[in-house]
Formats: C-alpha cells, sequence, structure tokens
C-alpha cells in the first residue's frame, strides 16, 4: 500500500511539472505522454503502476520483457522497445513490443519492415537521433537522418511516427537545453516531407533527471523510471 501510495504522489508531482512545463511552451499536459521505464523491476511494479493510472511503458531489453509482460493479446496498456534491438531480434520486437523507439540504422529499419510486412501490418517506429554525436551511443546524427527520406519512403510497412533522442547526461538539466532544442529543429524539418506528414507527431526525450527542461522545448512524450519508482540496484533512467 504505501508503496501505491507513495507512487501516486510521485506521478502526481511529475504530471504537475510537466504541465508547468507544458504551459511554457503553448502547451498542456494532455499533449506530453508518460512513459514509465520499468527496467529491472518485477511486474508487480507495472500492476501498481497500472494501478496509479499509467498506461505506457518502456522497456530496455527484449528477454527481459518476454519474461516479464504478458503476451499483446493480454495487454490493455501500451508496451514500447526503448533500448538499443539487434536487428536479429527485430522478428520478436515486431511480434511483442506494441513500438520500438530506437531505430537507430538503416539495417534495423528494413528488419522491422520485412517481418512487418510479412505480418501483414504497419509497425510504429521512432527513429533515434545520437544528438550529442557521442560514440558510446547509437543513433543517427542530425546531420544524417534528414539526408534518409529516399531509404525510409520506401519502407511502406514501418509508420514512422517521430524521433528520440538522449542528450548527453549533465550535472545541470539547462545545460541539456541546446540539446533539445537541436533535436526539435531536426524533428521540424523532418515533419515537412511528404511521406511523413500524416504520422510524424512524437518527439520523445527528457527523462527523469530532465523532463522539464524537455518538455519546455517540445517534447511530447518523456521517459520516467527513477522519479517514478525510486532509484535502482543497477544503472537505469
Amino acid at each position: 500500500m504505501l508503496m501505491t501510495e507513495n507512487m501516486r504522489d510521485a506521478l502526481a508531482h511529475i504530471k504537475q511539472t510537466i504541465a508547468e512545463a507544458a504551459k511554457k511552451s503553448g502547451r498542456t499536459a494532455d499533449d506530453v505522454r508518460i512513459m514509465a521505464v520499468t527496467k529491472t523491476h518485477s511486474y508487480e511494479v507495472v500492476q501498481l503502476a497500472l494501478d496509479a493510472g499509467i498506461t505506457l511503458f518502456g522497456e530496455n531489453k527484449v528477454q527481459e520483457a518476454m519474461s516479464k509482460y504478458p503476451k499483446p493479446a493480454q495487454r490493455g496498456y501500451e508496451l514500447c522497445m526503448i533500448g538499443h534491438l539487434q536487428s536479429n531480434k527485430a522478428k520478436k520486437a515486431v511480434d511483442f513490443f506494441d513500438m520500438t523507439t530506437s531505430v537507430d540504422s538503416i539495417r534495423l529499419a528494413q528488419e522491422l519492415n520485412k517481418h512487418a510486412r510479412n505480418k501483414g501490418i504497419r509497425y510504429p517506429v521512432l527513429l533515434e537521433v545520437n544528438i550529442g554525436d557521442e560514440e558510446s551511443k547509437s543513433g543517427f546524427t542530425a546531420f544524417d537522418i534528414c539526408g534518409l527520406a529516399d531509404e525510409l519512403e520506401p519502407l511502406e510497412s514501418l509508420e514512422i511516427r517521430g524521433l528520440m533522442s538522449v542528450p548527453p547526461y549533465l550535472d545541470d538539466p539547462e545545460d541539456a537545453r541546446p540539446y533539445f532544442i537541436r533535436t526539435r529543429e531536426v524533428f521540424e524539418r523532418l515533419r515537412q516531407k511528404r511521406f511523413l506528414k500524416d504520422t510524424f507527431s512524437i518527439l520523445s526525450m527528457g527523462m527523469s533527471h530532465d523532463y522539464a527542461a524537455a518538455v519546455e522545448e517540445g517534447s511530447t512524450m518523456v521517459r520516467i523510471g527513477t522519479a517514478l519508482f525510486g532509484e535502482r540496484h543497477t544503472g537505469g533512467f
């Protein structure tokens, strides 16, 4: 009971912070979705989050998600793949996750497209931008991603819904603001592409440490773990 109350209090605080940040960008809290990041947590914690009103979840690893979450037909909420996805696990991702938000290469996009086509569906994805050009992170560079239209447009079984980015970790969230601004600029530029205009609407940036600044700069989806569930025993969002 205590954990449920703590989570509800944390969620209320997160929502209030988002509402205040969204107002600064001329929006409302309803324009921003909260994704609960549940890596390393048990399904009992997921159920507590569901009870608190969360309907969108993110997992970093295919095997952990498949061992923890029910099959898609048994879920009444959305589950997204948010971590690095190897191309040889693309079929599992299409079968198990409602969306993959970490498409970081053309090869992965092509594999997801192939399995979605075989399944007879259009599979939702976000393209990952390595906005800080960090060698330790995967993703398209801001420069390269704007020139990928010719390679992405033929992938008709993918529904490209937007971008995801994770800026370099900085002690002061304000220092991450330029990365959020740059990601939004890339997002706006890509949204002008003819084949993206009907689906391209999600800008996923901001985590527990910096989500307020991200929302102020246009984020429509924040990924929250620690601020909702407390510190993990292992590293995380």
